[in-house]
Order: C-alpha cells, then sequence, then structure tokens
C-alpha cells in the first residue's frame, strides 16, 4: 500500500502542548475510524509552524478526506517513491 508524507501549515504546532497534542490525535483517529481500515496514521513530526504526518493509503484522495473531515491542513500531499535509511548504504 502507498506511504505518503503530509505537509500541514499549523501555525504554533510547535508550542501546543501535551493536552493539546493529545486532543488533536484524538481528533484525527476518530475520523480515522470513520474512514475504516484502508488509511492508517503512522507517525507526526512536529516542528514550529508545520506538522509532517506519514500516512498508509490506497489514494491520495483518502488522504485529502480525512484533511477535510479532520479539519487539519494538508498543504501538500507526497507520495513516497523509495526509503532509505543507514542500512541502504551497507
Amino acid at each position: 500500500m502507498p506511504k505518503y508524507v503530509i505537509e500541514r501549515d499549523i501555525p504554533g504546532a510547535g508550542k501546543m502542548t501535551p493536552d493539546q497534542l493529545q486532543e488533536v490525535s484524538q481528533k484525527s483517529c476518530g475520523v480515522l475510524r470513520k474512514l475504516g481500515s484502508e488509511i492508517q496514521w503512522m507517525q507526526s513530526y512536529v516542528t514550529d509552524d508545520k506538522v509532517y504526518c506519514v500516512y498508509v493509503a490506497p489514494s491520495e484522495d483518502l488522504i485529502r478526506e480525512h484533511a477535510q473531515q479532520s479539519g487539519f491542513p494538508a498543504t501538500r500531499i507526497s507520495k513516497v517513491a523509495q526509503i532509505i535509511d543507514p542500512t541502504t548504504a551497507e
């Protein structure tokens, strides 16, 4: 199944409290449950004004549907072409 990186412009994201992060995570997971098992949130990286999320989904359209229903912007959606890590050098 394809993997996607979603860039979300969220001003002040890096200043969110643990309670706020829990709240937005719960909202996201609630929408994911409604959309079914084909879409899965793997993890997210929170920076000052952006959140980078990694999802597995059959299509970019399903990622956009999640963004619309959850209210979280999907500024850019990029399909992962390859994955490398330090073991790739071996």
